[in-house]
Parts: C-alpha cells; structure tokens; sequence
C-alpha cells in the first residue's frame, strides 16, 4: 500500500499515522529511538504490507507489471491501490477525500520531530502539492510513477507502467475491490492487537 492507504488504514490515530506513514525510513534498531505509540504505526506498516504482498488480488495485480519491471511491480501496484481507494466512493464521499488529506497533514505536521529526514525532506512537496487527494486523478498517479523512478536506483522510466495502467485499468480495480476489504479487516484487528500488547 502507498502513502493513502497506509494514512486511512491509521483510522485517524495521530501518533498511529506517523509511525505508519513513516515507516520505510525506519530500519532495524531505529524503531527504539520513537515512543510506543509510534512504534504501533511502524509495526502495522510493517503487518500491512506483509499482508498484502501475498494477498491473492495483489499478486495477480502484480502479475501485470512484473514482465517490464520485475521487483517493483509491488511497488507500481501500491500507487493503483491508493489511486483506486481515493476513488471508492464506499469509504470517501463527495468532498471526504479532500478533508481526510487535510486532517492527516494535520495529524503529521506538530510530530515532524519524529520525521525521519528523508521522510522530513518529502512531507513538504506532500503538503503543498496535496499528493493524497490527487492520487484520484490519472495524472497524480503518472506523476507518483514518475517518483518512483526517481526514488528507485534500477528504475529508468515510468511511462510503460502508466500504459499498462491505462489498458488493465479494470482488470486492476477489480484486484482492488477484491482486496480492500480484507486488508482493512486485518489492519484494524493488528492495531488492535498492538494497544493490547503496548
């Protein structure tokens, strides 16, 4: 899942929305260093992705890209789920998405200190560019391919995986449809396992 996904999957628990939005900068031991109510968010990132790496629905949708980019085919699949999601008129109506982006900057911004600096070098163009209310239009999500060659050491170009995109467009949605569901059941039982164990 990208960053929509992981920010509504914290069900608007501010400290749960740090740790899950931040944990890929988070390696090892440095997990220690951030209070526990952090280290939830990390840990369900971390759950969250585990889940969804081998979720049927998401290995066929990974299946699309894998022959053009291999490895980060996952990657490519967690932008069309966030694409997909800022679109599920289910869990945002009219005007919900702009004002859950809203209140997750919200959540974010007085807890920068916790901001690993990759993430603290991000969050800004985030904010200022709204990334989590435009991963609804095709363009946002040609734009979020774009970073993710430039974020990505072995990736040379994105446009192949907005053309295929754009041809399985269905075929993808209904990966998600047959995913969100479930991760959102299996998200909102870990947390809950997390507070218990805290």
């Amino acid at each position: 899942m990208n960053y929509l996904a992981h920010a509504y999957l914290s069900f608007g628990q501010p400290d749960l929305t740090v740790g899950n939005m931040i944990s890929d900068y988070v390696k090892g031991k440095q997990i220690l260093a951030f209070p526990a109510s952090i280290r939830e968010g990390i840990l369900l990132h971390r759950s969250i992705d585990q889940y969804t790496d081998q979720h049927p629905a998401t290995k066929a949708a990974k299946e699309i890209f894998r022959p053009d980019y291999r490895l980060y085919s996952a990657a490519f699949v967690d932008v069309v789920y966030d694409h997909f999601l800022a679109r599920d008129q289910a869990r945002f109506t009219d005007g919900a998405l702009m004002d859950f982006s809203l209140q997750t900057y919200a959540h974010l911004e007085p807890r920068a200190a916790f901001f690993p600096e990759p993430f603290a070098r991000m969050f800004p163009y985030m904010k200022s560019q709204n990334w989590l209310y435009n991963y609804q239009f095709r363009w946002g999500i040609q734009n979020s391919f774009g970073g993710l060659v430039r974020r990505a050491r072995f990736l040379e170009e994105s446009d192949t995986a907005f053309r295929l995109f754009e041809a399985h467009i269905h075929t993808l949605q209904d990966c998600y449809e047959a995913f969100i569901a479930d991760i959102e059941r299996h998200a909102r039982d870990r947390a809950a396992e997390l507070r218990l164990g805290a």
